[in-house]
């Protein structure tokens, strides 16, 4: 099958939807089919051989964050281009709805069109006021895929109609085969004893960005360094680091190591390091997929309570859940659970269980499977079409 996708979010700048996008193209790639991915992208930006780059994005606020999007005639042009090229059998076209290529494929793309969509935001005024524009567009999609309920949710309550939800998924055995490193452990768990009460505390996430949360966790940190004087917090992701700690007092900021971006080699390993991994994050979000990395991998997660969270999380079974924006509620779940390597046991073993639901061998056939109905559905009405031309042809009336 001949499959393209496309990418709303520049290349060059990853994040959730990326990292999606490409791990479904190269599980298709693995199966033996023709993948064409068109993103935004700088032009010294390195692509893998699959990925087609429509130039350069800008950044746009758009739903509680700053995206990278790509939207104009040039861009029109690229994607007309792109789509004569690949002579796709499907086209997959992520966030639809973004002023972005999505929105432009939608209008000049022919034949089966998947679109799945990411966004929960239940109070998007932008999108109930584009409706009109959005709406020749979407009556050209095929199937509709949402990556959980919520975001099912914002697409029924906003636009109409009604979408499979497909999660988001991971290569389960990849963060679960990683090795920890030593230096990210802590004592307890290199087996050190003697030492203070401690344990490492793990978190992934644009630092500036507040929705992910890391201003919450740092308001949790004094109470749990004074309850595990051992402890330290690890940060991973790109940021101003010294306004990051910038609310700490100054004797506690040397806890907190910032990592910076990390490779995706060194993010299983750190999550096969931590004792404890925390998402604090505040809104806007329709999945949780660094949850199930997490969970992959056996960290035992403390996390907000978003729905899009605790549905992950399987409601509180699979990892643990406090009330959002709650600094207090955070520090004494976290306390809690490095001072009981029993209950964290458990929990691995829950989220190692409840995660291979996501795994690409589980999504990536439930998504195969959605393009083979709307292909065949294609064919089908391209066959009837041509019997009923040949038909007229031949002046025979339609049994």
């Amino acid at each position: 099958m001949r499959i393209g996708i496309v990418c709303p979010y520049s290349w060059d700048v990853p994040g959730g939807v990326q990292f999606h996008i490409r791990d479904l193209a190269e599980y298709f790639l693995r199966l033996g089919h023709e993948v064409s991915v068109l993103a935004p992208a700088d032009d010294d930006t390195p692509l893998p051989p699959y990925v087609v780059s429509a130039g350069r994005a800008v950044p746009v606020p758009y739903n509680g964050s700053v995206a990278r999007l790509n939207f104009g005639f040039l861009s029109a042009a690229r994607v007309r281009r792109w789509l004569h090229e690949g002579a796709f059998d499907v086209i997959h076209i992520h966030e639809p709805t973004s002023p972005s290529l999505g929105l432009l494929t939608c209008w000049a793309a022919q034949g089966p069109i998947v679109a799945t969509f990411h966004t929960s935001n239940p109070r998007s005024r932008a999108m109930i006021a584009a409706y009109a524009i959005l709406q020749a567009a979407l009556e050209k999609i095929s199937a509709r895929i949402a990556v959980s309920e919520y975001a099912r949710r914002t697409l029924v309550e906003h636009l109409g109609g009604d979408a499979v939800v497909i999660p988001n998924g991971v290569d389960v055995d990849f963060f679960a085969k990683a090795e920890p490193r030593p230096e990210w452990q802590s004592d307890e768990a290199r087996g050190l004893t003697g030492k203070e009460a401690g344990g490492t505390i793990g978190f992934i996430g644009r630092i500036d960005e507040p929705r992910k949360g890391l201003p919450v966790l740092m308001r949790a940190l004094p109470e749990i360094l004074a309850a595990r004087p051992g402890a330290r917090l690890l940060v991973a992701g790109r940021g101003d680091e010294k306004e990051a700690v910038a609310s700490l007092p100054a004797g506690l900021r040397s806890r907190v190591e910032f990592l910076g971006m990390v490779s995706d080699e060194d993010k299983a390993r750190f999550l096969r390091s931590v004792d404890l991994y925390v998402a604090p994050n505040t809104g806007g979000e329709s999945f949780g997929i660094i949850l199930v990395e997490a969970m992959s991998a056996g960290a035992p997660v403390l996390a907000s309570d978003l729905d899009a969270f605790a549905q992950v999380l399987d409601q509180g079974e699979a990892g643990e859940l406090f009330p959002n924006e709650d600094a207090g509620a955070l520090a004494a779940a976290a306390v809690r659970l490095l001072g009981d390597p029993k209950r964290r046991a458990g929990l691995r073993e829950r989220g190692s269980a409840h995660v291979r639901r996501f795994d690409w061998s589980t999504v990536g056939a439930d998504i195969l499977s959605v393009y083979e109905t709307v292909t065949a559905g294609a064919a089908a009405v391209a066959a009837d079409e041509r019997a009923t031309g040949l038909r007229a042809r031949l002046g025979l009336a339609r049994d």
